[in-house]
């Protein structure tokens, strides 16, 4: 039983601490007074962090700490717009035993899909994109390191700018950005959750135990009933789902047109892919936009571009309600998956963990997945050979080494990274082992 204190030392924001009660979790395994479950082959790969927004409010390592103590196989995390959480991650990976990958997301403008709306509801041209498999920051000075800085910078604006025209909108609820929002995130990286998040706090101080002044704020503000805003404001997820809903999404006071300039290219982020040691990844969303009603058509031109694996948020897909929609999203999952077997794409797959009620990882053994669960495996051990590998011996999918080896071959890659990840057990001693091997399929793989 691990002490809750420990656990909130792995939260703490001073990553000191995080980094001390990593060691001494590493010490009460290395002493058998803390002994995880055995891995199954479950792994989520799109976990945010605090360095974003998480629903528990869990560091990299907290992450790492409960993926492990769940008995998953590989853990990844994912973060909007910066990298701060990836040395965190694979370090503590290696400190604990678990395998780990670490991400980002942004999003990105496409000019050749501008009339079509891709994965992101209500904006023709935008795409949500990630980086999979990050291992190292990008050298000072260079372009990769001013897009980092900027995807960052272009997130915070568009925050200032959103948080200006919803305090016009309330009035009576001023949310302060620079003393009540960035003081929520460790990195200074408030995402559009901590402002969702933020408001609700803020309207509820204001009116304290005047709860009928509460539902009256928010009614005329929402353009809801009272009885509505009641039955809404006892529950935290779906409020709040309302809050962003009618205040900061298409329609709403705080909602920014999509703008070209407010995102990064394509071609910036796969070249930040490149100095980070990641694979370029598009994030799928359901395939019922127009833009990703011919999936086999845009993920040609994806893979064209320089994208090398395909996101997929699984339970979003075929944990629902609707009978009739089900059936939908599950034949749409089963046709992406098809098209990334066509070519070659690992898949990348997870639950977010950015809102409250997502679960904590896929169920694997949900008979609606069995069709695609083995391809979610093959995906994972890709990405964690990958990392090991550009890790250990700068042998990542797109090193120059891999190129030498494959060409331009994504089956190749696919199953020599798939048989790496496989093969090599995570924790520093297999990593040093690594490193002494040469850089060689027939010496990694003998």
């Amino acid at each position: 039983m691990i002490h809750s204190d420990l656990l909130d030392q792995l939260d703490h924001f001073d990553p000191a601490i995080r980094q001390k009660a990593v060691s001494t979790l590493a010490d009460l395994r290395a002493e058998g007074t803390w002994t995880p479950p055995a891995a199954r082959p479950w792994m989520n790969l799109h976990c945010h962090t605090f360095h974003s927004f998480n629903a528990n409010g869990w560091s990299p390592s907290r992450l790492v700490f409960e993926a492990l103590q769940d008995g998953w196989e590989i853990f990844g995390s994912v973060d909007f717009d910066v990298l701060d959480a990836m040395p965190e991650v694979l370090e503590a990976g290696d400190q604990l035993g678990i395998r780990t990958v670490a991400g980002l997301e942004s999003r990105v403008f496409i000019p050749e899909y501008k009339d079509h709306v891709i994965n992101s509801p209500g904006e023709p041209g935008v795409a949500y994109f990630m980086l999979t498999g990050c291992t190292r920051w990008p050298d000072k000075g260079s372009t990769a390191e001013q897009i980092l800085a900027s995807i960052k910078q272009i997130a915070q604006d568009r925050n200032r700018d959103m948080i200006q025209r919803v305090n016009s909108f309330l009035v009576k609820v001023q949310l302060d950005y620079e003393k009540e929002v960035l003081p929520r995130t460790p990195s200074g990286n408030p995402t559009e959750r901590h402002l969702v998040e933020g408001y609700d706090r803020k309207a509820r101080s204001v009116f304290g135990d005047d709860l009928k002044g509460l539902i009256s704020f928010w009614s005329e503000k929402f353009g809801m009933t009272e009885s509505k805003v009641e039955e809404l404001i006892h529950q935290l997820t779906p409020f709040q789902e309302t809050l962003r809903s009618k205040l900061m999404k298409k329609g709403g006071p705080g909602y920014i047109e999509a703008d070209p300039s407010r995102f990064p290219t394509l071609d910036a982020m796969i070249e930040l892919g490149r100095a980070t040691g990641a694979l370029p990844t598009i994030a799928w969303l359901d395939g019922t936009s127009p833009g990703e009603a011919d999936i086999q058509a845009m993920v040609e031109f994806m893979t064209e571009k320089g994208i090398c694996a395909l996101n997929i948020i699984p339970d979003r897909n075929w944990n629902i309600k609707d009978p009739d929609e089900k059936a939908i999203k599950l034949e749409k999952l089963k046709e992406v998956v098809e098209t990334a077997r066509k070519f070659d794409l690992p898949l990348v797959v997870g639950t977010e963990m950015n809102k409250a009620g997502q679960p904590f990882i896929d169920n694997f053994d949900a008979s609606e997945l069995q069709n695609f669960v083995e391809d979610f495996r093959n995906g994972a051990r890709a990405l964690w050979g990958h990392t090991l590998l550009e890790r250990a011996l700068n042998f990542g999918w797109l090193s120059e080494t891999a190129r030498k080896c494959f060409g331009p071959s994504r089956k190749d890659r696919c199953e020599f990274y798939h048989q790496v990840g496989k093969k090599y057990a995570p924790g520093m001693r297999e990593a040093e082992r690594v490193k002494g091997l040469e850089a060689a399929p027939k010496s990694i793989l003998p």
